[in-house]
């Protein structure tokens, strides 16, 4: 099958790349997502191996792209923080015979050498199509076409020889 691209969005104060890159084995499991959509998105389109663009959300000085992580689970799963009632991700109506929001692995693959700022992301005219800078796009996970994962990763200072060996 062919390899998918997403954008994850992730407060750095609460879980930052830089902390992606340090968790053993430079994987962690994403969870805590509440919206339909964006846990659609895990449930039904991404696959081990699709390739994301991590992205510092409400960040100072700037939001932004920061590198790339990859989906390393073979799927989505049940994300055990709806049920752990001392978990800020608790969820009282979630049954357990019938998981209500699931989570998926992401590993660290590659950091770029610069930030992409939201703001040079939308005044970059081949970007313009990109979810993450229409109004209004505010889910934690969105799809991102390849043009436009390829373009943001050498605004990050990516060469054509790491975005071989990340497969793009």
């Amino acid at each position: 099958m062919a390899k998918s691209f997403w954008l994850i969005k992730s407060e750095p104060d609460v879980f930052s790349f830089e902390d992606l890159a340090n968790c053993p084995g430079k994987t962690e499991p994403w969870d805590g997502i509440r919206n339909y959509q964006a846990r659609n998105y895990m449930r039904d389109e991404m696959k081990r191996g699709d390739l994301a663009l991590f992205y510092h959300s409400n960040a100072g000085p700037e939001s932004g792209a920061v590198g790339v992580a990859a989906v390393a689970s073979g799927g989505a799963r049940p994300d055990p923080s709806q049920w752990d009632s001392k978990s800020k991700y608790y969820d009282a109506k979630a049954p357990k015979d019938e998981p209500r929001w699931l989570m998926v692995d992401f590993k660290w693959k590659a950091a770029f050498k610069r930030l992409v700022s939201l703001k040079e992301m939308k005044e970059t005219p081949e970007l313009d199509d990109m979810l993450v800078v229409k109004r209004g796009q505010r889910l934690s996970i969105q799809p991102v076409e390849l043009k436009h994962f390829r373009a943001v990763c050498e605004m990050g200072g990516l060469s054509p020889s790491a975005l071989k060996k990340l497969g793009v």
